[in-house]
């Protein structure tokens, strides 16, 4: 008979824990028991894996939608490809019939949301410059899904009130101007339904999320507005929370 696998939760020396005793299975535990279980993923050979493996652009739509943002001389700010793979299929386990989106772009994550939402679900996307709104119709349009979106432009905080009638939401997804997180997550915990998810972008900013070294009084404000944002998530008691440890950081969390 095998020891008690619980030793895995302190990992020791293998000779300590099985002596001289010489089993394959015995050694391969072992050797699991050594490996770091550490948050994150920073390996770039296994990085590569995956995105190989998994080709989360094969579809030429999601080329032609970043194009179209390099074409009207946007900013390349949307989410990685492998950060959009998240979203659809994180979209396609939920199903959800209405969402919210704080920050349209040029509508990648939004189209990735709306491929797995019901069918007859309904995006309702914000966006501040019209000119970015434009470019995001007219990707909503090539992509088969305008019907199922409305666009709101000027300041999400402003424009939120108009769409609080058609609630409670099943999903808000914010990806915006980051000083804004606080004052998005509070209009999310009264309009998201209890079951509903948030799932938020960049919480990690830019690294400096543990230790802000930033110099510059734009990025010192966003990322102290992150770390409101995440404590109050977290602390709230309205949400059960988890990270994602993607590059930027993707907010995981359930409403209670």
């Amino acid at each position: 008979m095998f020891p008690d696998l619980t030793w895995n939760l302190k990992p020791k020396p293998c000779t300590e824990i099985f002596g001289d005793q010489d089993f394959e299975l015995i050694t391969i535990g072992c050797l699991i028991s050594d490996m770091s279980k550490s948050f994150g993923q920073s390996d770039l050979g296994i990085s590569s894996y995956v995105e190989n493996l998994t080709s989360p652009e094969a579809d030429p739509i999601w080329k032609r939608i970043r194009q179209s943002a390099a074409d009207a001389g946007m900013p390349s700010i949307h989410v990685g490809e492998m950060d959009g793979q998240h979203l659809e299929v994180l979209s396609r386990a939920l199903k959800p019939q209405k969402v919210v989106e704080i920050g349209t772009l040029a509508g990648y994550s939004g189209i990735r949301l709306l491929r797995g939402m019901n069918a007859s679900g309904m995006l309702y996307t914000f966006e501040f410059s019209r000119m970015h709104a434009e470019v995001a119709r007219r990707n909503f349009v090539n992509a088969g899904v305008a019907e199922r979106t409305k666009i709101y432009v000027g300041p999400a905080i402003e424009q939120l009130p108009q769409i609080e009638k058609y609630g409670p939401f099943d999903l808000v997804f914010i990806d915006a101007d980051k000083t804004s997180y606080p004052a998005y997550l509070e209009w999310t915990i009264k309009n998201l339904r209890s079951g509903g998810v948030l799932l938020a972008d960049n919480v990690f900013g830019w690294g400096g999320i543990a230790e802000n070294m930033a110099t510059d009084p734009e990025t010192i404000a966003s990322v102290e507005a992150l770390r409101k944002f995440n404590a109050r998530v977290v602390e709230s008691g309205q949400f059960t929370t988890t990270f994602l440890p993607t590059a930027e950081g993707l907010l995981f969390a359930v409403k209670n």
